[in-house]
């Protein structure tokens, strides 16, 4: 697949498709986009500009809200025009990107603002950006909720980026009470370092017994009682462990403003099945046993957790390729292969394509305050075609990442995207490749406080 393409986007009128996803379920529909955006979404007509192919389905453009670019600073690992084309290709058209792993770490407005500069007319995508929560910044988080980051990610154990410390439970405390006080979110990586034991070697099983499901649980206990002291929201990232599907729904009917997301390769992938000494599959939490698997689907049908995001984590093939799990980079790629994993496990389940779809578009739209992910008048005409029942093996050359790294190379995945809608531009086509530079960048501005003073966008 050729990364990028430079021809002139396609700006349909309409685009109609017999199933398209409209609150909640599939029905026939034509939508009809003004200025980049839906103007009404009408009966399914023939006469459409587009009409979706027949066993292709109409959905909200993804939102991913979890996210790392590693640009400017550690581009070597990703990028801002090689991640976002691949976003794209996956049917993604909003990501939230980290504050890490990129130099400087996102936790300050001038961090944000060389971020901003870094990503300038270099995104194929809608970029917004997470804020982080480090010892450092403390007393200062409302000045980048000014800055326009949607919210700040904090770790409680080491981020593995000497730069972007963790927080104690007094400083998580304090994070939260600040943040309450500002009206903004904390999303916590939820590890606690004294549970987490020493990794090393190629056997897999010990590498996910070095990251026990109780080092999460107490650290996702950490964050509600913390939360339901102060009153702030809190979102918990990447939960792997049953545990913590637990503690989320009791604090959720308690009425803690808690959300909380999980990642296809935790709803995909089995510690069981994972080869040893393959650095592609390791990531913090761990893929662990199937048990777990299990609870954090029921957590994902029941709504405990909000939203699938891709903690699309690349690192290149030499840190990947360690054998040595103690040494190996610990993220997963997978901005790209999102919903197709996860549909291709949700198919094995017997699981409708509609339940798993608010996962992927409201769910964390919402936890990130973003107007996206619903095919509806006035929204965003961010767009995806699906086609379901498409079934492929994954080769690495489809993987637009700069390392074309990912745990799926050579398994068997059904679905996949053949065309990527933003602001009712054509930006993705399957064999076409991915039209770059077209997307914007999102920030949070604050009721009553000026906005950031915009960033030109220049094309490189």
């Amino acid at each position: 697949m050729s990364r990028v393409t430079p021809t002139e986007p396609l700006r349909p009128a309409s685009i109609a498709a017999r199933r398209t996803f409209v609150d909640g379920a599939f029905r026939p529909a034509t939508v009809t986009i003004e200025d980049g955006r839906i103007r009404r979404v009408a009966p399914f007509s023939e006469s459409a500009h587009v009409v979706v192919p027949d066993g292709q389905v109409l959905l909200p453009g993804l939102v991913d809200a979890h996210v790392h670019l590693n640009d400017p600073g550690r581009t070597a690992w990703e990028g801002a025009a090689t991640g976002t084309a691949a976003a794209a290709a996956g049917g993604v058209t909003t990501i939230v990107e980290m504050p890490l792993n990129s130099i400087p770490v996102t936790t300050s407005p001038a961090a944000l603002e060389a971020k901003r500069r870094a990503l300038a007319g270099r995104m194929a995508v809608d970029v917004a950006f997470w804020g982080g929560a480090v010892p450092e910044n403390l007393g200062a988080l409302a000045q980048l909720l000014q800055a326009g980051v949607v919210g700040v990610k904090c770790f409680l154990a080491p981020s593995g980026i000497d730069e972007f410390g963790h927080l104690d439970a007094a400083q998580l405390e304090a994070a939260l009470a600040e943040l309450a006080a500002a009206g903004g979110l904390l999303i916590a990586h939820a590890e606690l370092d004294e549970l987490l034991g020493e990794a090393s070697g190629p056997v897999f099983a010990d590498f996910v017994a070095s990251r026990p499901p109780r080092a999460e649980a107490e650290a996702v206990r950490r964050v509600v009682e913390a939360a339901r002291r102060t009153g702030a929201r809190a979102h918990i990232v990447h939960v792997s462990a049953a545990e913590s599907v637990d503690l989320l729904r009791r604090a959720k009917a308690d009425g803690v403003a808690v959300t909380a997301e999980t990642c296809p390769h935790y709803l995909a992938l089995s510690a069981d099945e994972i080869p040893d000494g393959e650095g592609r599959f390791k990531c913090c939490p761990p893929i662990r046993e199937r048990a777990h698997q299990d609870a954090l689907w029921r957590g994902v049908l029941d709504g405990t957790i909000d939203a699938i995001v891709s903690d699309h984590s690349p690192a290149t093939a030499e840190l990947k390729g360690e054998r040595d799990l103690g040494v190996a980079w610990g993220g997963i790629a997978g901005v790209q292969t999102g919903l197709a994993a996860v549909w291709t496990e949700a198919r094995r389940r017997e699981i409708p394509l509609e339940r798993i779809l608010p996962a992927f578009t409201t769910g964390p739209a919402r936890v990130a305050g973003l107007d996206r992910g619903e095919i509806r008048a006035g929204a965003p005409a961010h767009l995806a075609v699906f086609a379901p029942g498409d079934e492929r093996i994954l080769a690495a050359d489809e993987l637009l990442y700069r390392n074309r790294i990912s745990p799926w190379i050579g398994r068997p995945l059904a679905g996949a995207v053949s065309e990527t809608y933003l602001h009712g531009a054509r930006i993705f086509a399957s064999g076409r490749g991915v039209v770059t530079g077209s997307g914007r960048e999102v920030l949070s501005h604050r009721a009553g406080r000026p906005a950031p003073a915009p960033v030109p966008q220049e094309t490189p």
